[in-house]
């Protein structure tokens, strides 16, 4: 290269493009056969944003020089520039054909592929470039983001790492670190990434909508939204952080905000099928105002379902995938009311995107294996850990099924683990686990060839609802995790109990109904050291009656608000005892209703009603143990509550439902011979509770009974027995 060359050279790499670019034309002046000034001054025409005439400079200096791997890698960067992806690449191929010890045409490379959705290939280019210029940051950054992309959190995370070992205050490292956190469920420390990413550029839309998303996960939802707020008030534009917006809101029960701020996610993006999806699902809102009508709420879901229905036609099913179970019509379940039409609709709307997604992958469909062996039972769950789910239904199952004749297989969908995880993983013939796309769950799952696949809860997990939407197993079940029909079409079965359920119960399923012998499930006692409760320090006092009310906020039903004033008055001196949420202004909101509730019957709520902190295990027991009475929900009922009441030989007052959901105390009851403590009416419910309040010799003769027939809910293999019967059945 001349000396002029040299000397625009120099001018272009201090940025001073338009000296830089007479410097090369003044050399090409001098010399028309500079190859290197001719195609440097295609560099700097591009950059300037002239890409053609930049093409035509490299192409000529290619026509002059064929050989120059430079000239090809920088068409490659021209071609990228001008969107023509797949001629880009044959530039970089040739390039590094030519000068493989090249790092930035493996780079570049790499781009290219991984904007064509060839992630794989594209971590290939990438690891060729760091193995020639192992501190090239923007390779390491590209690199976790083709990881992410295959879902390989772990070592994206490690690839953000080394970038930001070279670059401590690499903004697009930290973010994309923290992003990777969160896809590993270790959302504290992304917060603190993204925290560190607004101290550097604290301006940043995009830093501050990742911030909201991390706080959203750990349920700091008023953070949450300020964070959202911050990143609209800089740029109002983003349909995705009004669409997130309206989550944090609808979390904080903040019901008409919340739809407003989807509607104004989808008027900035109509197509958004994200946004669309929950408009119709935030219908129900999950704590009722005083005097609010449920009715209206769920006449409003049954509207917004017909709108979503036809609002998804063959031009917008493709991109509604991500939108299913994202967000769940997961509070109708506690309105007391036969949901199964309203969920039907729901459920066929679901299988329908999936059934479209699941057409445009290139699986085999399941089909039944050859006679021989074990039958495959596969469970799918998020609760494969300490969990309700887990303790109530799933544990007995991988204790106590014939490992002779069925071999377990789990698939884990949640990131963390405990003891329990690791049991469940002993018990299985494979087991599974992690975050994962749903193309990946699909394969996992249908690489094993299962017979039966078992979803213990639908309702409460978006990847659990995607995979239950597909068929992907010849016999699929349900089951009363969340003790409602799935609606959805695929389920075959729903696996309930004889004791908890009403004469012709089968009106409330989609699924076909399978009762299981007594609660229907083989349930250990929890075997924790209870903790003595510091009462004064909650703010109880020892004197008092106790009455817990272990329910979460969205349990308690405006219309039976009654039944808590109706007890405080004719017991007079009491302590209802409520739980703070982990969403604090839901308990808030209960709060503020039951004041209402109580002021209306003339009564002070602040003499009757406390909300304490949320109590670990130990303590929780330690309360059972001394509280003077259970107040079961009434219309969506507690099973574990109660399970680990009557372990404590807490009296307990239930009103039987109409249905399973509102069922499962009183099937407790019932089958320990203690009928006299289920209500049929909410006027039976008040009398029960004021007689065990009020009589202490009636107390005693109840916790006498508890404990004389409690052994009957426990450790019961029939109902094991019973269902390898109906795998067998169902299987043959």
């Amino acid at each position: 290269m001349s000396e002029a060359a040299d000397r625009a050279l120099a001018l272009h790499r201090a940025g001073r493009l338009a000296e830089a670019e007479s410097g090369y034309r003044a050399a090409l002046a001098a010399n028309p056969d500079d190859v290197d000034a001719l195609r440097l001054l295609g560099v700097v025409r591009t950059q300037q944003g002239h890409h053609g005439e930049a093409l035509a400079l490299v192409t000529e200096a290619l026509r002059r020089d064929p050989g120059s791997a430079k000239a090809h890698a920088t068409r490659g960067s021209i071609l990228q520039a001008l969107r023509r992806p797949e001629e880009a690449l044959a530039s970089y191929d040739q390039a590094v054909a030519i000068d493989p010890a090249l790092a930035e045409p493996h780079y570049n490379r790499g781009l290219v592929l991984q904007a064509l959705g060839r992630h794989t290939e594209a971590l290939a280019s990438y690891d060729r470039a760091l193995a020639i210029k192992p501190d090239l940051t923007e390779a390491l950054i590209h690199r976790g983001n083709a990881l992410q992309a295959l879902d390989r959190h772990a070592e994206a995370l490690a690839s953000y790492e080394r970038a930001l070992a070279i670059k401590p205050d690499l903004v697009e490292a930290l973010n994309n670190r923290a992003t990777a956190l969160q896809a590993l469920g270790r959302d504290a420390e992304a917060l603190a990434s993204y925290d560190r990413v607004l101290a550097l550029k604290p301006r940043s839309a995009g830093a501050l909508f990742n911030r909201g998303t991390a706080l959203d996960a750990l349920n700091r939802d008023a953070e949450a939204l300020a964070s959202y707020d911050q990143a609209i008030a800089i740029d109002p534009g983003v349909a995705e952080t009004h669409y997130r917006r309206g989550f944090a809101l609808q979390a904080l029960n903040r019901h008409a905000e919340a739809l407003a701020s989807i509607e104004r996610a989808l008027s900035l993006n109509p197509d958004y099928a994200d946004a669309r999806w929950s408009l119709a699902m935030f219908q129900i809102p999950p704590v009722y105002a005083a005097g609010a009508d449920p009715g209206r709420y769920r006449a409003a879901f049954a509207k917004e379902l017909d709108r979503l229905d036809r609002w998804l036609d063959s031009s917008r099913i493709a991109s509604a995938c991500s939108a299913v179970g994202n967000q769940q019509p997961f509070y109708l379940a506690y309105q007391e009311e036969n949901n199964r039409d309203l969920l039907q609709r729901y459920g066929n709307l679901c299988a329908r995107i999936m059934a479209a997604w699941l057409e445009r992958q290139s699986f085999a469909p399941p089909g039944r294996r050859g006679a021989g062996g074990p039958i495959r039972v596969g469970v799918v769950s998020r609760h494969f850990q300490y969990h309700s789910v887990w303790s109530a239904i799933v544990k007995g199952w991988f204790q106590r099924l014939d490992g002779a004749r069925f071999a377990l297989y789990g698939f884990h969908l949640g990131p963390s683990g405990d003891q329990e995880t690791r049991f469940a993983q002993s018990r299985a013939t494979h087991f599974e686990q992690g975050r994962r796309g749903l193309r990946q769950w699909v394969e996992a799952i249908l690489g094993q060839q299962l017979d039966v696949l078992i979803y213990p809860e639908l309702g409460m997990d978006p990847m659990t609802v995607k995979l239950a939407s597909l068929r992907l197993a010849p016999v699929q079940v349900t089951t009363w995790g969340h003790p409602e029909t799935s609606g959805l079409p695929t389920m075959d079965y729903f696996l309930s109990a004889e004791d908890l359920e009403p004469t012709g119960a089968q009106a409330g399923y989609v699924e076909r109904l399978v009762t299981l012998p007594h609660l229907g499930c083989f349930y250990q006692p929890g075997q924790v050291i209870a903790r003595a409760p510091d009462l004064p320090g909650l703010g109880l006092d020892p004197n008092a009656p106790i009455l817990l009310c272990p329910g979460m906020p969205f349990k308690y039903a405006p219309q039976h608000d009654r039944v808590l004033t109706e007890i405080a008055r004719r017991l007079g001196r009491c302590q209802l005892v409520f739980f703070a949420y982990q969403t604090r202004n839901l308990s808030d909101q209960l709060r503020q209703r039951l004041g209402l509730a109580f002021a209306g019957a003339g009564l002070d709520s602040g003499r009757f009603v406390t909300f304490i902190p949320w109590q670990n295990r130990e303590a929780f027991y330690g309360l059972l143990a001394r509280a003077d009475l259970f107040l079961d929900t009434i219309g969506f009922s507690g099973f574990n509550t109660a399970m680990q009441a009557i372990e404590c030989g807490l009296p307990i007052v239930t009103r039987e439902g109409r249905f399973l959901r509102g069922r499962l105390a009183s099937g407790i009851l019932r089958r320990m011979g203690l009928p006299e403590l289920v209500a049929g009416a909410e006027d039976e419910y008040i009398r029960l509770a004021v007689k065990l309040g009020q009589d202490a010799h009636y107390r005693a003769q109840t916790r006498e009974r508890i404990a004389a027939s409690r052994h009957l809910l426990f450790e019961d293999i029939a109902s094991i027995r019973a269902l390898e019967d109906f795998l067998t059945t169902a299987t043959a």
